[in-house]
């Protein structure tokens, strides 16, 4: 009998911003959208705006870079300069994908934190090396109204978001939200990094090579 070999589809680097805000309740929410049907990856799912690097982000100007602890933490697994270019794709993505701008007429990349990774597991066909950030909501301008790319643009409190149409692996990412919400801010930075491999598996992120 033949051998079926797999082909190894190797996971291409990406940046998804979870923008939040606190309302008047009290309550967190995030800012969420639904993928479009006609996508190839998590059509119909509840996301956060985020995409993979394009070239043009590793050179793209920034009215302020990122703070110290936000670059450790992305090079962690990345070079210098992929790791400023995740920042760029999410602060892009952000417009392009809701109409919000982190900054203008460039992005504010002090404004973003870094919250953990996540690499869509071997068996798919399309796979992401993605890198989650956070930004405050008063750090952004503009008129929420997407390209189109993201439906039904909503802000919602994470709980009530675990009951929409999100993706398992989005939902460890809400939790992973809500474990570093609970920390005090100066706590955050300190908090280990960690990089979920599907949904089932929540890892310390490892050292880069020595």
């Amino acid at each position: 009998m033949p051998t079926i070999r797999l082909r190894l589809v190797h996971p291409r680097h990406a940046a998804s911003l979870i923008l939040w805000r606190q309302a008047r309740s009290g309550a967190v929410e995030v800012l969420m959208g639904v993928r479009a049907a006609g996508h190839r990856f998590m059509p119909n799912r509840m996301v956060f705006p985020g995409g993979r690097v394009d070239l043009a982000d590793r050179s793209a100007p920034a009215l302020t870079e990122l703070r110290p602890e936000t670059r450790a933490a992305l090079e962690r697994r990345a070079p210098p300069r992929l790791a400023r270019a995740l920042a760029m794709a999410a602060a892009r993505e952000l417009e392009e994908e809701t109409g919000l701008m982190l900054g203008s007429p460039h992005p504010t990349l002090d404004r973003l934190d870094y919250l953990c990774r996540a690499v869509t597991p071997r068996s798919f066909s399309l796979r992401f090396n993605a890198r989650f950030l956070t930004a405050p909501a008063e750090a952004v301008t503009g008129t929420l109204a997407g390209s189109g790319e993201l439906e039904r643009l909503a802000w919602v409190t994470p709980e009530a978001a675990r009951h929409l149409p999100v993706a398992p692996i989005t939902a460890c990412v809400l939790a992973e939200f809500g474990d570093w919400m609970a920390l005090p801010p100066a706590a955050r930075t300190a908090r280990p990094l960690i990089c979920l491999q599907g949904a089932g598996t929540r890892c310390p992120e490892p050292l880069p090579p020595s």
